[in-house]
């Protein structure tokens, strides 16, 4: 059976071929009982556009190339979510590339994308070639999501205000009487900012002495290592706020493994409000970062960049708020 044609389409809602684009373009102008007539004859004939002929007429891919830090983490499933549904709602499809692996190939996957022709770039999370970015997004519209670097011109950067989440955290532990109070770090721009808003919030409360900073790399293996550190000083925390889920996890391996109770002995926050806090097993108290809303924020974005690709680069934050679940309890409660 022969595939229908933009031709058939013209012939069987009686208008022409130009027409018939018009409408596949989503272009205004066209008149309703036109429009109506063009997506009948679609639907009743099976009619699918050449996607590579349409790119080659429209000088455009249609895709999105999205790099990702890491696509281990869980928290980009739901950033992912948000930004590929305001994509497809504009016809344009993404492209996934894994910085991790990019890193252990040696690769620039950046350069992959511009030679893909893709119609703009969505860079996810801390990535470790910031003048690899810094060169496609010469070349390409850009948006940074998730974090605040790199700071490149006329590159939009979409996050979540991650003082604010850390500052949310911090003040829940204060508020349910817990002044022994430690942080595992991350690495990176966000990594930073939730740190330094954990001591400026300890600070203000007077706690200044009582803040402990230990590192760690976003990893469950890291946050568990962090966390034994920590349960081994003379003076252990009575609560640990985590830069992530992922980290917090593995501080929850820690304090069982060393015969406390979560959160009788030892109250846990986690940043990210993945689904791996929302396990029955774990129930973490997370901060949420609005991660659904970051991608579709980003997608908005890109989608302005493209059609305006001269325009100065800004920044554009997402509020976060507190999800207390069974991770956390009343200093000594039990």
């Amino acid at each position: 059976m022969r595939t229908p044609t933009i031709r058939d389409v013209a012939a069987r809602a009686g208008v022409s071929k130009s027409l018939v684009s018009l409408v596949l373009r989503g272009a205004e102008g066209v008149r309703p009982e036109k429009r109506a007539a063009v997506m009948t004859a679609i639907q009743e004939l099976g009619y699918r556009p050449n996607a590579a002929a349409r790119s080659l007429s429209e000088r455009r891919t249609r895709t999105v190339g999205v790099l990702l830090n890491d696509l281990r983490n869980p928290w980009f499933v739901e950033l992912l979510d948000g930004l590929n549904s305001r994509l497809y709602d504009s016809g344009l499809h993404t492209l996934l590339a894994d910085g991790h692996l990019n890193r252990r190939l040696g690769e620039d996957l950046t350069r992959t994308f511009t030679e893909l022709r893709v119609d703009g770039l969505v860079a996810v999370g801390t990535l470790q070639d910031p003048q690899a970015l810094r060169t496609a997004a010469g070349q390409i519209p850009t948006v940074v999501v998730g974090t605040r670097e790199p700071v490149l011109p006329g590159v939009d950067i979409v996050a979540n205000d991650d003082e604010h989440g850390a500052r949310l955290a911090t003040e829940h532990l204060i508020g349910l009487g817990h002044r022994h109070i430690a942080h595992i770090a991350g690495h990176g721009a966000v990594g930073e900012l939730r740190r330094r808003s954990f001591e400026a919030t300890m600070r203000e409360h007077g706690l200044a002495a009582a803040a402990v900073v230990e590192q760690g790399d976003l990893t469950e293996e890291g946050g568990y290592r962090a966390t034994v550190r920590l349960l081994s000083r003379p003076r252990r925390p009575t609560a640990v706020f985590a830069v992530n889920d992922m980290s917090c996890v593995g501080a929850l391996s820690a304090a069982e493994e060393s015969g406390l109770r979560v959160p009788r002995d030892l109250s846990l926050v986690g940043y990210d409000n993945t689904y791996l806090s929302r396990l029955r097993h774990l129930w973490l108290t997370t901060v949420d970062n609005a991660s659904h809303d970051v991608g579709r924020r980003a997608a908005q974005r890109l989608l302005d960049r493209i059609e305006n690709p001269g325009r100065p680069g800004e920044v554009e934050l997402a509020a976060p708020f507190l999800e207390v679940r069974g991770s956390t309890g009343v200093v000594g409660e039990g």
